[in-house]
């Protein structure tokens, strides 16, 4: 064997001088002591954490960063975006107005509360961080009109809502954060279920190493992302990794622009660094999807981030991952001089253009009464292609998975479908806490796709003529709308707090009350945007646009 190399450390993810603004929470729960050796110790109180973490998981409820918002603003300024584009990014920008009111949040799917901390060496504290941060947690989700995701296993097959949103995810690393012994560091993050659902491991080889078949490669695998984690995203690949687990990790971190200042260049200490070059490569490959701000257009994307970690000669881990249209992350620390957030953007308003709903809608609008027979409304339908907007206005009936599972049974049961599913169409999603003086809480779509195993079932009994949601759909629904002359209509992913605003009229529920927001609902809409994906003729939009083409050369 050849002799060792010298001895060389540096960190797998060398993150570089911190560039972020922040606001002061509270000098409260902070304290400076004298340790051996004249050393100095920062002291921080459970109820420091507590109050950092509630601070942090309102904001990123409500708020979003400044560059996100301009990042938005710029597809309604690019003339290259599609009609569509721009109007996805309007109601974008429209629902980050009102969320930034504090009150509705910017999404109905609230997410898993996610902390990652780095403690130094000289911060004390009584070891209850986890519990500190949960209960911080704890409070937000409690306290605000957010919505409870988390379900206990109470057996293997048998689950229940904690009712809190409790576990939250929590990691606290032993690390000098910036080379700061007595700084306390955080991320935190809330992960709806669309997005985290878009989180891809793939196991390569050294084969796919070379330009060619990178792009080849990358072209299959994003487009199959689809639209149902809301675009435009924020999309990060990590390509190597020391473990499965720490390649999706990193992807993860990378979404959420938290891996930033890495080194652009490799070396023999074997750390991670971005590949600035291939990311410019593959936001434009996303360019050429056709997909866009989710029904055609440009901007699948609003950035990419491409890290290349060290491997193991025989693994080839490759993860991908998005930070959606809710881009919920904050940074944090707690210093000697106190506990402080990153300043998110707060007056969202003076991101939006000078124009009227007018100036965008450049193609027809077709508004939609939803008060006829189903037979009308189909019949109308039928008269238009797909990638048709619609404005919708009338009842519709609210089931989702839960829901879906339920009347199944009774299907199977020799039970008749449920009138209400015959009557009208069925809006898939679930709200979140209805403020006081509001119809309903922030209520957005939920992912289609999951409900495609009870399409054909469900149509061939007469119910789930027109279905509404967000993403695309598999085969199976596309044949199933063919055969029984049903449609599947796209509802813009991301705008929740807008649609439950200016939307959504009338909330009740109309059965299994018990089940909190997986209840059947009956609301009440008024222009409820939406575009036609999947005809009564066999079409679907997305077929086309998630068919990789293979024609990428080389760089």
């Amino acid at each position: 064997m050849s002799s060792a190399a010298a001895f060389t450390y540096a960190p797998l993810l060398p993150v570089g001088a911190d560039q972020t603004e922040y606001r002061l929470v509270t000098d409260e729960g902070v304290d400076v002591v004298n340790g051996p050796g004249g050393r100095r110790f920062l002291t921080v109180d459970p109820a420091a954490l507590t109050a950092l973490t509630a601070e942090a998981m309102h904001d990123i409820a409500h708020y979003l960063r400044p560059a996100h918002l301009a990042q938005l603003r710029s597809i309604i300024d690019d003339p290259a975006a599609s009609p569509n584009d721009r109007f996805v990014a309007l109601d974008l920008l429209r629902n980050a107005n009102i969320a930034a009111g504090g009150v509705l949040p910017m999404c109905q799917d609230t997410g898993t509360a996610i902390v990652m901390g780095k403690r130094g060496r000289h911060v004390l504290t009584d070891g209850t961080d986890v519990e500190a941060i949960s209960r911080g947690v704890y409070q937000a989700y409690t306290r605000l009109n957010l919505r409870y995701s988390q379900l206990a296993p109470l057996t293997m097959w048998e689950e229940r809502n904690t009712g809190s949103n409790l576990p939250a995810q929590v990691e606290i690393y032993a690390e000098d954060p910036d080379g700061h012994p007595d700084a306390y560091k955080f991320l935190f993050m809330a992960k709806g279920g669309g997005s985290a659902n878009k989180s891809y491991l793939y196991q390569e080889t050294k084969a796919l190493l070379n330009p060619t078949r990178m792009m080849q490669f990358l072209e299959e695998k994003l487009r199959l992302i689809g639209t149902a984690a809301c675009p435009p995203y924020h999309l990060a690949i990590v390509i190597g990794g020391t473990s499965a687990e720490y390649a999706l990790k990193t992807a993860k971190y990378a979404s959420a622009k938290y891996l930033d200042a890495l080194p652009t260049e490799g070396s023999m200490s074997a750390h991670g660094f971005r590949d600035l070059e291939l990311e410019a490569e593959v936001l434009e490959l996303t360019r050429n999807f056709g997909i866009g701000a989710q029904f055609g257009g440009r901007y699948f994307c609003h950035d990419v981030r491409v890290v290349r970690l060290p491997r193991h000669g025989a693994s080839c881990p490759v993860a991908i991952a998005v930070s959606c249209s809710a881009d919920r992350q904050a940074v944090a620390k707690i210093t000697p001089s106190g506990v402080w957030l990153e300043r998110l953007e707060t007056d969202p308003a003076r991101f939006l253009p000078d124009v009227t709903d007018e100036t965008l809608e450049t193609e027809e609008v077709v508004r939609v009464d939803l008060n006829r027979p189903m037979d009308e409304i189909r019949a109308e339908l039928s008269r238009y292609p797909v990638k048709t907007r619609l404005s919708l206005t009338g009842p519709l009936v609210v089931a989702r998975d839960i829901a879906h599972a339920k009347i199944a049974e009774r299907l199977d049961a020799g039970e008749p479908m449920p009138q209400y599913l015959r009557d009208h169409a069925v809006y898939y999603a679930g709200p979140a806490k209805t403020p006081e003086g509001y119809a309903s809480g922030s209520f957005g779509p939920t992912t289609a796709g999951r409900m495609d195993a009870y399409v054909e079932k469900f149509q061939a009994a007469g119910g789930s003529m027109v279905m509404l949601a967000k993403g695309n759909r598999s085969a199976q629904v596309t044949r199933s709308c063919h055969q029984h002359g049903g449609f599947y209509l796209g509802s813009i992913g991301g705008p929740a707090a807008r649609l439950a605003q200016d939307c959504i009229k009338h909330v009740e529920v109309l059965e299994y009350q018990e089940l909190g927001m997986e209840a059947v609902w009956k609301i009440e809409v008024e222009d409820f945007p939406a575009f036609i994906v999947v005809d009564d003729k066999g079409n679907d939009f997305f077929a086309e646009v998630t068919k990789p083409v293979l024609t990428v050369g080389r760089r």
